[in-house]
């Protein structure tokens, strides 16, 4: 039997500042076949190349371009950033892209702004089909760490998806981010778990180990693992631990 739930490190979290040889093969010794990272266009692709074939490891996501989705001015930006994500994700071998959606325009009817991603999203869609890959909207709290953020709570972005009304377009559920924002987790997530493409995961408070705080993350798991979600959960945090070998190999046996 397959695993359902597949870990993948971010790498740029995770292991911020330390050289990509050194995280893949770290990733690789805790027993992890995967990782993901932020921005494609801002490193060395070659070098994180090498080291990713050298550890055997799968690549799970990356960013699209950092562009407002909110702000009609910016749709034509996203679009081209989009354009180049899926040639970029098509030759790293990843379906999945992580899009952020911009902060919240004062002044603008959170209504007008809705509608905007709405239609941008659709405009993203045929592309994204036409590429195989799924873009997946994040979430983010506007508490603690993203403040001025649009997009905070899980209900919203997911009729968003309901509304844009493709199968590539989907929901990054943060679950650090979506505990901060409005709880009630594992209900939020079995309920609409078919609107969800990609998971994130780290401690709260803090932003750390997963072994760390207040969310309980096997029980979490095992409710996903008792839908149709078959992919990715990304380990997205920055360790307390200058060691992390084994609180990543602790948190794959519980996914597994």
């Amino acid at each position: 039997m397959s695993q359902k739930l597949i870990p993948s490190v971010c790498i740029d979290a995770v292991f911020e500042g330390k050289p990509v040889t050194e995280a893949c093969a770290t990733v690789k010794n805790a027993g992890i076949n995967a990782i993901e990272f932020w921005g494609w266009w801002d490193r060395d692709l070659d070098a994180l190349e090498a080291a990713r074939f050298q550890n055997e490891l799968a690549l799970s996501a990356c960013c699209t371009k950092f562009i407002s989705l909110v702000d009609p001015s910016t749709r034509d930006d996203y679009l081209k950033g989009l354009e180049e994500s899926i040639a970029a994700a098509n030759k790293l071998g990843t379906k999945t892209l992580i899009s952020q959606v911009g902060d919240f325009r004062p002044g603008v009817s959170r209504e007008e702004q809705h509608q905007c991603l709405v239609d941008g999203l659709k405009l993203a869609a045929p592309m994204l089909e036409a590429g195989n890959v799924t873009l997946v909207i994040e979430p983010l709290n506007d508490q603690v760490d993203h403040k001025g953020y649009y997009l905070v709570r899980s209900d919203e972005a997911f009729e968003i998806i309901d509304q844009v009304a493709s199968s590539k377009v989907k929901v990054v559920f943060d679950i650090y981010h979506q505990q901060i924002s409005e709880g009630h987790l594992i209900h939020n997530i079995t309920a609409n778990i078919d609107k969800i493409g990609h998971f994130h995961a780290a401690g709260n408070p803090g932003r750390h180990e997963l072994q760390r705080g207040e969310i309980n993350y096997p029980e979490i798991f095992k409710a996903i693992q008792q839908t149709d979600y078959e992919g990715y959960v990304g380990l997205e945090y920055w360790p307390m631990d200058d060691q992390p070998v084994e609180s990543l190999s602790e948190v794959a046996n519980w996914l597994a």
